[in-house]
């Protein structure tokens, strides 16, 4: 991996008794909608084994090339359309609890 890249990491949590359609619409659903946007270098998930300090919590990992391209993504219409299917499939149901974008330094791998 090459300083500069970019992770945008999001978490969010969801009511329990959705949690398997939560599943199921992020896997089938949303995740392909925004690796439409070809910049996109690819989505990770995963949830909390530990006590999470909120309940159902799940983080989500896109990866970009550089900051251009995180910022590209933010103004497309991928993205767009991606955020009108969560809002009209899910309305304020699903919380996002935080947010950021991270820029690499230095990646060690064996």
């Amino acid at each position: 991996m090459e300083k500069g890249m970019i992770r945008h990491i999001i978490t969010t949590q969801c009511p329990p008794q959705d949690e398997a359609k939560f599943q199921k619409w992020y896997n089938e659903v949303h995740i392909p909608m925004l690796l439409k946007f070809k910049r996109l270098m690819g989505a990770t998930r995963y949830k909390v084994i530990t006590e999470p300090t909120q309940p159902n919590q799940y983080v989500a990992v896109y990866k970009f090339a550089n900051r251009q391209d995180f910022e590209a993504f933010g103004a497309s219409p991928e993205l767009a359309a991606a955020l009108k299917e969560l809002q009209g499939t899910w309305g304020e149901s699903i919380k996002i609890t935080s947010m950021a974008q991270w820029e690499l330094i230095k990646d060690w791998e064996r």
